[in-house]
């Protein structure tokens, strides 16, 4: 094997008229070496193996099956390899594959990477993008989603905490998404939610034309299996995943909706952008004003009384009565009334709260329900002790008696045992033997 630097001296030399074995002697090769290169049957830096590659019969196979299946695993082929004798690790197998670029690119995935995009332009106070987000492992233990809404054009973004993605609580996360923005954008583009338009369309939610008219905006589909044509919003999930909850020092849901509200301004605002920052850009934008109070979604959620009687609604604790503990129940609300209403399985209203702020942990106790609580509690209180785990209780005098009507008068007691009836199976017995 020659150098690189030595396969451009041979080159050289020769071009002045040094014969190969001059070249061999310079050099201190072999003249089959120098010749091997000079013909191009040898390339310079690689050793020619000293045996087979034992990949080479099994080369055929492996490039049909991923001519068949460019998506199969390297995994599953080198499991079929190995059953068909091929006796070298994985590493070098996947490395062979990769070196011999025997795996081809998929036609219907390569439509959809690295083709050609454009810059769009975003008119300033045109468009809000929104979608959701599913946030990791909380400290609090419950999942929670984000909803994130983000100005197209200047890019400023604000978010919403919530541990549902229905539609009630979507339209109350926009709210406070647009609240925090100070007004709308004239348009709105979401992704394929259910919630919004009708799956399989691009048409909107009977459901959810009051919430676009309620505003006053637009509303448009983004188009399927096109992740770029929301790229705005999909790059902020992206910083608000990785920039402030990996690191994200909070509690409960309220503590998580604080510490992100304080990201948003502080961090994400001061984003540089076109010579400005972020902020500077979102305060020229001319939104649209906001309607006095929120589209009045209705929502339901089914919640599990618990022990104590209580019911765990938006990272709070509400009392109900002890009647339907242990029972699931219905939380029915509607965005901007002060009050829900708890409703039983039977459909009995046994509860109406004032809420409180979400997430703050806080218990919240009903006078009557805590005083039948503890009427409940105090009427099953005792100080006997548990029953013994090994008693001897054979049936009562009640039971017996019970048991003599079943059997027709005769009381079944101790088994009574009669000789007499055994001799006379005997002298049978004798008697057919004779």
């Amino acid at each position: 094997m020659l150098a690189q630097e030595e396969f451009v001296e041979v080159h050289a030399l020769r071009g002045r008229g040094w014969s190969i074995a001059a070249i061999a002697r310079h050099l201190g090769r072999d003249r089959k070496t120098v010749r091997a290169h000079l013909l191009g049957e040898r390339i310079p830096g690689q050793r020619r193996p000293a045996q087979a590659d034992p990949f080479d019969g099994f080369e055929p196979y492996v490039r049909q099956r991923l001519a068949d299946d460019p998506h199969l695993w390297g995994t599953a082929l080198f499991d079929e390899a190995k059953a068909l004798g091929y006796g070298q690790s994985y590493v070098t197998f996947v490395r062979k594959i990769r070196d011999r670029e025997l795996r081809p690119s998929c036609g219907a995935c390569g439509r959809t990477r690295g083709r050609p995009v454009a810059i769009i332009d975003h008119p300033a106070g045109e468009e809000c993008q929104w979608d959701w987000a599913q946030l990791g492992d909380t400290p609090w233990g419950s999942r929670v989603f984000v909803l994130v809404g983000v100005l197209s054009h200047s890019g400023k973004f604000r978010a919403w905490l919530s541990d549902c993605q229905d539609q009630a609580h979507l339209v109350e996360g926009i709210d406070g998404v647009l609240r925090r923005f100070g007004g709308t954008a004239r348009r709105w583009r979401v992704d394929r939610m259910s919630t919004v338009l009708v799956p399989g369309t691009d048409r909107v939610q009977a459901s959810f034309l009051g919430v676009a008219k309620h505003y006053g905006v637009g509303i448009d589909a983004c188009p399927p299996r096109r992740p770029n044509r929301k790229g705005v919003v999909e790059k902020a999930i992206h910083y608000i995943a990785q920039r402030w909850w990996r690191t994200a020092a909070v509690g409960s849901l309220a503590q998580g909706q604080d510490s992100l509200d304080g990201f948003c301004e502080r961090v994400g605002d001061a984003r540089r952008r076109a010579g400005s920052t972020v902020g500077e850009l979102a305060d020229a934008e001319p939104l649209l004003a906001l309607p006095a109070v929120p589209y009045p979604a209705e929502g339901t959620m089914v919640r599990k009384v618990a022990a104590n009687g209580l019911v765990a609604v938006w990272g709070n604790r509400y009392s109900v009565p002890p009647s339907v503990i242990g029972t699931e129940v219905s939380v029915c609300w509607r965005l901007g009334d002060p009050t829900f209403d708890v409703i039983s399985a039977s459909g009995r209203l046994v509860a109406t709260h004032r809420r409180v702020p979400r997430g703050q942990g806080r218990v919240v106790r009903l006078p009557q329900h805590t005083a039948a609580l503890e009427k409940v509690v105090l009427g099953a209180f005792t100080t006997a002790g548990p029953c013994k785990p090994k008693p001897n209780r054979p049936p009562s005098a009640a039971a017996r008696a019970i048991a003599a009507d079943i059997g027709g008068g005769v009381a079944h007691g101790e088994p009574v045992i009669d000789l007499g009836v055994y001799q006379r199976h005997i002298d049978q017995q004798n008697r057919g033997l004779r």
